[in-house]
């Protein structure tokens, strides 16, 4: 497809989107998001993909949602790479999995467990799905500097929601439970759904990417008994993508 024509999905020109792009999975916190820039207008809705455009710093940013899982982040993706974005920053929700996590704590990853299936498509199942270091370090940054309590490590990535949440009534229960079990016992974070297909995409298309996430709730937590009361308030998250997008353009 030529850069000039609409893409098929977000229906964006050349021109709509800007070189710097904020990716939340939920079309709803677009406009949350697109508060933070300067002289921001929605561009257009199509299916789940949500795009507003303004500036940061004197640069063009966006904010483009992508919808639940792998499969759609990395649509939008090729399709804002394709009309000249170079650096993603999702921002999303997750639940914890190491106990110090509470809801409400940001979660940066430096990495995602492919336990999806897009990134398959994309690279061997040997290829780590690694996030940008410079993206990683403005998230770290601008936690640290925001005084947004912050955790850094891999989160691991999956296609089914239930089946991380309902894993007994599975057909595949034991494979679910011994390899969450792994997770749990490698130190991984917490659990999402794009970061996988996200990093892996970036790294195949030669673009940068990075994730800061909200916890809203930790299983493991709840299911010691350890009081975790749920959080869905993505502010302190949203704020600090922002600010790593403008340590970035500086």
């Amino acid at each position: 497809m030529e850069v000039n024509e609409k893409q098929y999905h977000i229906a964006c020109r050349k021109g709509d989107i800007g070189e710097y792009v904020i990716i939340p999975g939920d079309p709803g916190r677009c406009e949350l998001i697109a508060k933070y820039f300067d002289g921001a207008r929605h561009v257009v809705t199509n299916r789940e993909f949500v795009t507003y455009t303004g500036t940061l710093e004197g640069k063009t940013v966006s904010v483009l949602s992508t919808g639940i899982g792998g499969a759609s982040a990395s649509i939008a993706m090729e399709e804002a790479v394709a009309l000249g974005a170079h650096t993603f920053i999702r921002v999303g929700t997750c639940g914890g999995i190491r106990t110090d996590i509470v809801a409400g704590d940001a979660v940066i990853a430096t990495g995602a467990v492919r336990a999806e299936g897009t990134s398959r498509e994309y690279a061997p199942i040997e290829f780590p799905a690694v996030a940008d270091f410079e993206v990683t370090c403005a998230l770290t940054g601008a936690a640290d500097a925001l005084g947004i309590r912050r955790h850094v490590g891999v989160v691991q990535c999956k296609d089914s929601f239930y089946g991380q949440h309902s894993p007994e009534r599975m057909p595949v229960a034991d494979e679910l439970l011994y390899k969450w079990n792994a997770w749990r016992r490698l130190g991984v974070l917490a659990s999402e759904m794009e970061s996988a297909a996200i990093f892996t995409v970036a790294s195949a298309l030669g673009v940068r990417a990075g994730t800061v996430l909200t916890c809203v709730w930790n299983q493991e937590r709840k299911s010691l008994g350890i009081s975790d009361p749920d959080c869905h308030d993505t502010d302190g998250s949203i704020k600090i993508a922002v600010e790593a997008l403008r340590r970035l353009i500086k």
